[in-house]
């Protein structure tokens, strides 16, 4: 047994004093006296007398506290040697070993299968690495920018793509516009404009989950056929506001909360986001693309309000039933707070008037928009507009580039989604985009079904064949002509297919987390994880379907479209 007696040979000392130093008893600064008792064989006692003087305590004069005695007195059997401490054996810091061996297995798989007549060798070897890194993205053995980077890496190694190939997508402004809007979401929450915002909404439509969701689906669908690039308006505008009003309400990444409000929040506003570029003609970069090539297929214009009024009925069916599907089948926690707008009102109150900070990034966004919207006038792109708003922001100090570094998100989806819109590139300049479309058409031409059921296996191929594009631009591109053009052979009314091609050329975007530039935006906030936003993805686009080909398919021949 040890007992330790503490001597003050003056009475008192403070906290601050004893915690501010530190002492150590070592053999060096001991004296030690031994006395030894009667001993036999089987016990011994030793006391020891230790004293020491500490030098801080004799020489400051403040201190009534001058020697500090210890007495020890202790009884033992034998020594006994401590264990030495084992160090904690280090986690394993690299790629998960399942996901990785499913990944390349797939690659290799598809590797040694013999290419197909009409199909290049590289195209071949390509497809097999984009495959491989599409099973890595979705089993995730690394972080997604990091299994893109091995895909690039593979496709380099192996001489299917040349170093400036491979990496061609990183000078594409679709990544880059993406990465900044990650930036202008950093200085809406740094600043506190995001707060602001959030409670405005949250005070005119938070007292339940639903009529907020429903608030932001109908204001984006307002500004859409404003601002033709659905990467601006969810970066750029939404993201902010969507992920102030998360943390709101309490609903964070990280900690247990995404599902809250955040998981389904952030879900709808993205499947919302392509229905609303379907919608009208300026809502999505490439859907000129689709008229142009309309008109120089089957010699028809497909006008601007051509297309709305064709969109217009199926659009607002789906920008209704899809928040309200989601809230089923992935509800919030969160459902219903009566007293939410209070206590909005109450923390916009606190919060007082706009800050100098808050005024800099409001202006900016009202710039960076008017060019968004005005920008085709002005020949100023959207990707331009988001670097002078991101330059105002730096040179004024509302966000610091050192912040913009620190946005590790943005960097990964920069990397994951260049890397794949390179791969899903070179596969139609490849030719093998190509041979597909050749082969589907020839085979459900060579069916001998009627137009309505060879238009249904057409549309659903082009639909899903989507999982192989980074872009909707690129898939029109590669498989629009195709499409039209056989569509109208086997007797479907031309107009009619070019119009629902079109339409599904958004719609089709909301199958994965790269297929539409709003894709990688909320995915990347990480409020839903892969599998379930491919999983709901696949789900929504079965109503999508139901909705435009049922409801819009009645609306349409009303209005005379077949």
């Amino acid at each position: 047994m040890a007992s330790l007696a503490l001597t003050p040979s003056s009475c008192s000392l403070g906290l601050h004093s004893l915690t501010s130093r530190s002492l150590k008893l070592t053999p060096r600064s001991t004296s030690t006296r031994l006395h030894s008792s009667n001993s036999n064989s089987n016990s011994l006692t030793q006391t020891n007398n230790l004293t020491f003087r500490n030098q801080y305590f004799l020489t400051n004069p403040s201190l009534k506290f001058k020697r500090l005695t210890v007495q020890a007195s202790a009884s033992a059997g034998a020594a006994v040697a401590p264990a030495p401490e084992q160090k904690p054996q280090q986690p394993w810091q690299g790629a998960a070993l399942k996901p990785l061996i499913a990944s390349i297995a797939t690659g290799l798989i598809l590797w040694f299968v013999p290419v197909p007549s009409g199909v290049s060798k590289n195209a071949w070897q390509l497809l097999a690495i984009f495959l491989a890194t599409i099973v890595g993205i979705i089993a995730q053995p690394l972080p997604l920018g990091a299994v893109a980077l091995l895909g690039l890496g593979a496709s380099v190694l192996t001489k299917t793509l040349t170093f400036s190939a491979a990496f061609s997508a990183f000078g594409d402004p679709i990544p880059w516009l993406i990465a900044l809007a990650f930036f202008f979401a950093r200085g809406f929450i740094k600043t506190g404009l995001g707060n602001r915002i959030a409670y405005q909404f949250v005070k005119l439509f938070g007292s339940s989950s639903l009529g907020l969701g429903y608030s932001l689906v109908f204001s984006e669908a307002l500004l859409a056929p404003a601002i033709p690039s659905v990467s601006a308006r969810a970066g750029g505008i939404f993201l902010p506001i969507v992920k102030s009003l998360c943390l709101a309400c309490g609903s964070n990444t990280g900690d247990g909360t995404e599902h809250k409000l955040g998981s389904w929040l952030m879900l709808t506003c993205f499947q919302t986001s392509v229905i609303s570029s379907s919608m009208f003609l300026t809502a999505m970069a490439a859907n000129p693309l689709s008229a142009t090539l309309t008109l120089n297929t089957i010699n028809q214009p497909i006008g601007w309000m051509d297309w709305a009024k064709a969109a217009i009925v199926p659009g607002l069916v789906s920008l209704i039933v899809v928040p309200l599907l989601l809230y089923i089948i992935y509800p919030p926690t969160v459902k219903s707070s009566p007293d939410a707008p209070k206590l909005a009102q109450e923390k916009l109150e606190k919060m007082g008037p706009m800050s100098t900070n808050e005024k800099i990034m409001a202006g900016t966004l009202l710039l960076t928009v008017g060019l968004w919207v005005f920008g085709g006038r002005l020949n100023v792109d959207p990707v331009t507009a988001a670097i002078l708003g991101l330059s105002i922001l730096l040179v004024t100090g509302v966000v610091t580039w050192k912040e913009c570094l620190a946005e590790s998100v943005a960097w990964d989806t920069l990397t994951w989604f260049a890397a794949l819109i390179a791969m899903a590139g070179y596969l139609n300049k490849y030719g093998l985009i190509t041979w597909f479309s050749q082969t589907v058409v020839k085979f459900v031409g060579g069916l001998g079904l009627s137009w309505q059921l060879s238009f249904g296996i057409l549309i659903l191929l082009y639909f899903y064949s989507h999982y192989f594009f980074a872009s909707g631009a690129a898939h029109i591109g590669a498989m629009f002509t195709a499409f039209l053009s056989v569509a109208s052979a086997l007797g479907c009314p031309p107009y009619f297919v070019a119009m629902v091609l079109a339409f599904f050329s958004n719609l089709m975007g909301g199958l994965t987390h790269y297929g539409i530039g709003s894709a990688p935006v909320f995915y990347g906030a990480n409020y839903v994880p892969l599998a379930k936003w491919w999983g709901y993805g696949f789900i929504v686009s079965i109503v999508n379907i139901i909705i435009w080909l049922g409801v819009g398919g009645v609306w349409w021949k009303f209005i005379g479209l077949w």
